[in-house]
Order: structure tokens, then sequence, then C-alpha cells
């Protein structure tokens, strides 16, 4: 039998391999402690990243969008008229100021200090109608 091109170098083909000495330091116990800290950390910054303290509504087509949305308390919530008619923003409930009249460009703001669902509607157009959960 002949030797192996490696051989008749005089290199030994244990010494060629780069992962064999990774073996010694990466085991499946390890590996599975670096993907948990990964994961973590990712879950971490995604979820920093969702919590707003702000958020814009617009207004655009007789309709609110988002419709319906979930905050933290103290979040301060814009309202955007985009539409080509005025609009308000109406507390159902009463439980926030009403919004002057807005017209096409103009914007109106509240911040939502305590926990609550806070229903509103535009005062001109009843029908549109919108939802704020504050946490």
């Amino acid at each position: 039998m002949l030797p192996s091109p490696l051989q008749s170098l005089g290199i030994n083909r244990r010494s060629t391999s780069v992962i064999s000495p990774l073996r010694r330091y990466v085991t499946t116990g390890n590996l599975a402690i670096v993907l948990f800290v990964i994961l973590t950390v990712l879950s971490t910054i995604r979820g920093r990243e969702t919590e707003t303290t702000k958020a814009e509504v617009v207004i655009e087509n007789f309709s609110f969008s988002p419709q319906t949305f979930t905050l933290p308390a103290g979040a301060t919530v814009t309202w955007t008229n985009r539409d080509s008619m005025p609009h308000t923003v109406t507390s159902s409930d009463r439980r926030f100021p009403k919004s002057p009249v807005l017209k096409p460009g103009q914007s109106y703001s509240n911040n939502f200090a305590a926990a609550g669902t806070y229903s509103y509607f535009c005062s001109i157009h009843p029908r549109m109608t919108g939802k704020i959960i504050v946490k």
C-alpha cells in the first residue's frame, strides 16, 4: 500500500485538523449555555423595542389607524389628521379632554397616565371609533 501524500511529506493527519483543538472546548453543554445567553439577550432587546411611551394614530379615509392598541401607563398618543376633512378625537366617557377640530395636517396629543381602556370617536363622524388600552 502506498503512503498518502501527507504521510510522504511527514505531516501527521491529526495535526492538520483545525476542528480537533476546538472539540476540547466546545461541548454540548457549553454550546447550550451560549445559545441560551444569546436568546435571552435578543428577547430582552426585542421587549424594549416594543414597549414605547409614544404612539401615533393616523386619521385617514374616515378611520383611526390603528383602531385599537395597547400602551404602558404614562404613554403619549398623538392623532394626526391626514384626511381631506376635519375630524375630532372625543372620549366616549369623558376620561380625557376632547381635541379641537383637527383640520387636515393638524395633530392632537394626550398623555395616558392611568391604566384602563379609553374608547374614543370623531364627534363630526361618530361611526369613526378607536380604543386605547393602557396597562
